[in-house]
């Protein structure tokens, strides 16, 4: 199975043109208003359907077929716009389009293919193979190309370390880059600390499997340049400070940022945008071994600065470090860095939101305007300099924990600009990288966290070439 699978995947979706059965959204307004057919308004009555959000009836026609099928709204039609994705969890197999008045046609199509998804590698079930045909108003290309785009995040994500190591996820970050002609190279083991990538080495220089730097460079010359950087923490035992039996569970998310990144440079590369990408994944498995790095060591980052390890569990901000430098050295126009960093930021705002950090107040308005129309939530942190002065520590320039408890977010973003001097726009991301309970278009695992507002905005930016 290739990361591809879901590229333009005709299973979602039906070709423009395909005779189809209808289904009309309602609300208990419409119900109470008599607008609906004698035969639909009589089965309504008897089946005691209310038109809750995301509930369905299938009315019955003459012997044994289906007349139509409602799908109920609920009373606030924009409490979520991608309800639909209950209609691909429901409907019965066949093709099929959906009349929802005042929900827009991009957001039935995206919330029908978010909710067909479901991650059945090791499982043996068949997928459901209720189709939709996507209305004309709806721009069809460019919904498959973010639906792939988060697709192949969640697969990403939801594969196991057993099989989405450092060594897998470099596979499928060339399988992506091959796919689109971009050119791929990784830096591999003890060739990381000759190329002067010492903290991605140190962080996983205990696993089985060796750290790497992987790198993709896509696009033309002189057109705007962007970098995506991806934390790629395959899995992260917490390193000698060992994390709990719970607080390791879920560690195979660890490489949400790199699957994000990779999803995000899917969309851009299918879209053909003209942009000069660079995208960059440090990956690693944060294990315990003899040769395992320790809390008080002091390790040179490739940027000069010392860090001193104050906790052997906040890796993630040593591999981007490096990482970041190196992206430093040539700024582009946009650097982007997403991970799965802190748990502070899940305190602070919940699996539901992505919280980012950025200097630019044009970028950061732009990203909020874009996450709003693409339903794709963000949330601004602040960059607080006050607490600056916590990174410092009397053996090293910096530690990459301070104590205290504090901020923790917000102290992780302050350490990851320590590498960011030359670059005119950063942005950082503090995602979850899974959702813990099942929503109309997402189930329980692994998911995208703006990258579809992300796209919007690098598009638009292509576009007027900034």
């Amino acid at each position: 199975m290739t990361p591809f699978q879901h590229i333009h995947r005709s299973s979602f979706f039906a070709p423009a043109g395909t005779v189809t059965k209808s289904v009309t959204a309602v609300t208990p307004a419409d119900l109470e208003g008599g607008t609906l057919p004698p035969d639909a308004a009589d089965w309504v009555k008897a089946s005691g359907f209310k038109a809750d959000a995301g509930s369905v009836l299938v009315v019955p026609g003459q012997g044994g077929s289906i007349s139509r099928v409602l799908f109920g709204l609920g009373s606030d039609r924009a409490e979520s716009p991608f309800l639909s994705g209950r209609l691909a969890k429901l409907l019965p197999p066949g093709d099929w389009s959906i009349d929802a008045e005042g929900i827009a046609a991009d957001h039935l199509a995206l919330g029908f293919g978010l909710g067909s998804y479901s991650f059945a590698k090791y499982k043996s079930e068949k997928p459901r193979d209720a189709r939709l045909v996507v209305s004309g108003d709806a721009d069809a290309m460019d919904i498959e190309r973010q639906l792939a785009g988060v697709l192949l995040a969640r697969d990403l994500i939801n594969t196991p370390t057993n099989d989405m190591g450092p060594d897998n996820l470099e596979a499928a970050f060339r399988a992506l880059g091959e796919h689109y002609g971009a050119l791929v190279s990784s830096i591999v083991g003890d060739d990381l600390l000759e190329k002067n990538f010492p903290l991605i080495h140190t962080v996983g220089r205990a696993s089985a499997v060796a750290p790497r730097l992987l790198e993709m460079r896509w696009g033309k010359k002189g057109n705007p340049r962007i970098t995506l950087v991806g934390k790629g923490v395959c899995f992260d035992t917490g390193g000698l400070d060992i994390k709990t039996a719970t607080g390791m569970a879920l560690m195979k998310k660890d490489m949400g940022g790199a699957a994000n990144v990779m999803g995000l440079a899917l969309m851009i590369m299918d879209a053909g945008l003209p942009v000069d990408l660079t995208v960059l994944v440090p990956a690693v498995e944060n294990s315990i071994s003899s040769n395992a790095f320790r809390p008080g060591d002091i390790y040179k980052s490739r940027k000069g600065i010392t860090v001193q390890i104050d906790n052997t569990d906040a890796e993630g901000r040593l591999v981007l470090a490096d990482a970041l430098a190196y992206a430093d050295e040539t700024p582009p126009d946009l650097l982007i860095d997403m991970a799965t960093l802190t748990g502070a930021a899940r305190v602070a705002l919940g699996p539901e939101l992505a919280p980012f950090f950025t200097d630019d107040e044009d970028l950061a308005g732009k990203l909020l305007l874009a996450a709003k129309e693409a339903a794709d939530p963000v949330w601004r942190m602040p960059l607080w300099m006050g607490y600056d002065k916590d990174l410092r520590t009397r053996a090293a320039d910096i530690t990459n924990s301070p104590s205290g408890g504090m901020a923790g977010s917000i102290n992780a973003a302050l350490f990851l600009k320590r590498f960011v001097t030359a670059s005119p726009s950063w942005i950082h991301f503090d995602i979850y990288g899974w959702n813990p309970s099942e929503k109309p278009h997402a189930p329980v695992g692994g998911e995208a966290f703006a990258i579809r507002a992300l796209y919007r905005v690098i598009r638009d930016r292509a576009q007027a070439g900034k």
